[in-house]
């Protein structure tokens, strides 16, 4: 298993009441985890490219998971995933949290190579069981090619 001590995640949302809902959950979800949070696509692929201003590896770690909406400026959530598979971080894995129930958004989200596909709760009890079950899964239990070693 994981150490959550070093657990990184890299949320892609652009949606400000979101990125409240999320950080909400995981404090009450009491994950030890970092999240760091960027605003739209373009910032992910600097981001996980550890390109300016995201230079720096120790303030800004490789993530061992990254929750990505779909719909965003600059960049889709789409264009991230085309971005990532060809990158140097192509085994990231990927959990898509968005609104969007179309199947074709599901469909070429795991075309693209996601990992695993989620909607958006309306209610924050849904969304904190959700968080709990992503941290239990994708943080303690799964090994992540971008785990930092204790």
């Amino acid at each position: 298993m994981n150490s959550l001590n070093n657990a990184t995640i890299l949320l892609v949302e652009d949606e400000p009441a979101d990125v409240f809902r999320v950080q909400r959950a995981i404090r009450k979800a009491n994950l030890p985890i970092s999240l760091e949070v960027v605003s739209d696509g373009e910032q992910a692929v600097l981001y996980l490219s550890g390109e300016a201003p995201y230079e720096d590896r120790l303030r800004y770690p490789l993530p061992m998971l990254m929750l990505l909406d779909l719909k965003l400026p600059r960049l889709s959530g789409f264009e991230v995933l085309d971005w990532l598979r060809e990158s140097t971080v192509k085994h990231l894995p990927v959990v898509v949290l968005t609104s969007s129930e179309e199947q074709v958004d599901i469909d070429r989200a795991y075309a693209l190579g996601a990992n695993s596909y989620l909607t958006k709760p309306i209610d924050f009890n849904t969304l904190f069981e959700m968080i709990q079950a992503i941290g239990t899964y994708w943080i303690t239990l799964n090994r992540s090619p971008y785990a930092r070693a204790d």
